[in-house]
């Protein structure tokens, strides 16, 4: 067993795709951490003085380092511990590095797709008039992951990469926008992918509800060892 005092902490929102995605790859990564779920409401001040950005996930290394975007955190999970090769570092398809291809799509969706999938939450809740393009402005976006996986089992080839975990949870939120429409739009592929994200155990493990973090509480350890 780690040395607790010595295991970075993570302060995560349950629900937050970014913070989601976090946990995912730490998860696979078998990345031990002290897990912290706040509330943005309350935000504890262990967490500001690490980092006033003041938005999860935030990693803060035993070292004082802190870690505050979620794709650095995941790049540091897989750093040293990547024996599935996610970050695909060892795969090339013709000249063309598939790393260099994942890199290019996660920044694509967390980017551009974002943007869009804001605003198609916003016309939904607010009943905007626009709600048919904000969805279509994101479905040229989901034609890519489509055809990706008419090609390959996972978005970069045969086998999972940092891309599906990163770009899972926003994909998540586009499903629930318009559920019934979803289900029966012409993306069988992106269903099928994301379906089996959602119904596995690793997703139960990583969405499980833990108490909010409170200051001299155990420390609640986040593995999958």
């Amino acid at each position: 067993m780690n040395d607790i005092s010595q295991l970075p902490i993570l302060y995560s929102l349950r629900h937050c795709p970014f913070a989601m995605r976090a946990r995912l790859a730490l998860f696979k990564a078998k990345r031990t951490v002290v897990l912290r779920d706040i509330v943005l409401s309350n935000k504890p001040q262990e967490m500001l003085d690490a980092s006033p950005k003041a938005t999860v996930p935030v990693l803060v290394l035993s070292d004082g380092t802190v870690i505050e975007e979620s794709l650095d955190i995941m790049l540091w999970a897989f750093q040293h511990q990547d024996p599935a090769d996610f970050l695909h570092k060892n795969e090339s398809d013709g000249h063309i590095c598939k790393n260099k291809e994942m890199m290019a799509l996660i920044s694509t969706f967390d980017v551009q797709f974002k943007a869009c999938l804001e605003n198609y939450k916003c016309a939904k809740r607010y009943h905007e008039a626009n709600l048919i393009e904000c969805r279509q402005a994101c479905e040229v976006y989901l034609l890519q992951l489509e055809q990706r996986l008419t090609e390959h089992q996972f978005l970069i080839s045969n086998h999972e990469s940092l891309a599906d975990i990163a770009l899972l949870p926003f994909i998540r939120q586009f499903a629930r926008i318009e559920r019934q429409w979803y289900l029966q739009a012409p993306y069988p592929k992106v269903r099928e992918w994301l379906n089996k994200y959602l119904q596995s155990a690793l997703f139960t493990k990583v969405m499980a509800k833990h108490p909010l973090w409170q200051k001299n509480q155990a420390p609640l350890i986040f593995s999958q060892r």
